[in-house]
């Protein structure tokens, strides 16, 4: 078998300037490992952006709840969060410039293909990309690249705005959420695309619903205050749960199911051939190449006469 031909491999190693194939039966290895610092910097990410969604169902009906407000604080506290995890995650695996060129190639290229749908019903093939970097390349860099690629894709189309954080947000944890899957080494063919199928679906309308939050607490809703479905600041949190899913019914699980259809159906269709292609680039980066130095081999003794 050619060199780097293998879905599934052990630890490469660099002798003389030269990857050498690891033998067979070696220990598979993800591409990109999730240390303990990586795993660090995402639960403080993920719980700042829990509180950043959810603190206007709790907040007192005074605080002046405007989530374009609040959205440059957690913009700030954002951008340094993504370099921590991406810091933490090269400090871990050992990442190099190849990663970060990998991750700005895949960004650029997320962000070209979300104007493709112009927002239209939902049809943003974007996602179907996100899904599967996040399968092949790990939650922690999985994570980093879906709230890079919405900040570039945002930049790209005028979508800068309050609602931009939270879209960032949300974007990463349904990228990570791909890296996060079972069987990353073993679940090949047919069953991985239809496992990323499911979770597409199920993450598109994830996204949805979780983005609507910061657009249903500054709008109040379809008809106002007085609206069945528009946000009571200071109500229970079981009843302004209820309207907020009436809410999501009304306004938005049209273009949350145009969304899960698309990725769906690309998954299915090309996501073999992208898979194929992500997993044959990061073999050929060798993330988890160990170097090892040896000394040169002594050169031939002369031939002696004839």
């Amino acid at each position: 078998m050619a060199d780097g031909e293998s879905d599934t491999y052990g630890p490469a190693r660099i002798r003389r300037g030269r990857r050498v194939t690891p033998t067979p039966g070696a220990r598979p290895v993800r591409p990109v490992r999730l240390g303990p610092r990586a795993v660090c910097a995402l639960v403080l990410v993920t719980a700042i952006g829990i509180a950043a969604f959810g603190w206007p169902l709790l907040a007192d009906p005074s605080s002046g709840l405007a989530h374009s407000q609040d959205a440059p604080w957690l913009f700030a506290a954002l951008l340094p969060l993504l370099v921590a995890v991406v810091v933490a995650t090269i400090a871990d695996s050992g990442l190099d410039a190849k990663a970060v060129a990998m991750l700005g190639v895949l960004a650029a290229v997320g962000a070209a293909l979300r104007p493709l749908g112009a927002g239209t019903a939902g049809l943003e093939p974007m996602f179907f990309l996100m899904v599967l970097s996040g399968r092949v390349l790990g939650p922690g860099f999985g994570f980093v690249l879906g709230s890079v690629t919405l900040f570039a894709s945002a930049l790209l189309t005028g979508g800068v705005g309050p609602w931009m954080p939270f879209q960032m947000l949300a974007m990463g944890w349904f990228t990570m959420g791909a890296g996060l899957l079972p069987g990353p080494d073993r679940l090949r063919g047919r069953g991985e695309l239809l496992m990323l199928a499911l979770y597409g679906a199920a993450a598109a309308f994830a996204y949805g619903t979780v983005t609507n939050l910061q657009g249903w607490t500054t709008i109040g809703g379809l008809g106002g205050p007085s609206s069945g479905i528009s946000f009571h600041p200071g109500d229970p949190l079981h009843e302004n749960l209820v309207r907020f899913l009436a809410y999501c019914a009304v306004t938005s699980l049209g273009w949350d199911l145009g969304r899960a259809v698309l990725t769906v159906v690309l998954t299915l269709t090309v996501g073999a051939t992208v898979l194929k292609a992500l997993r044959r680039a990061t073999r050929r980066a060798v993330f988890d190449a160990e170097p090892v130095f040896e000394p040169p081999e002594p050169p031939e003794p002369p031939a002696g006469p004839r």
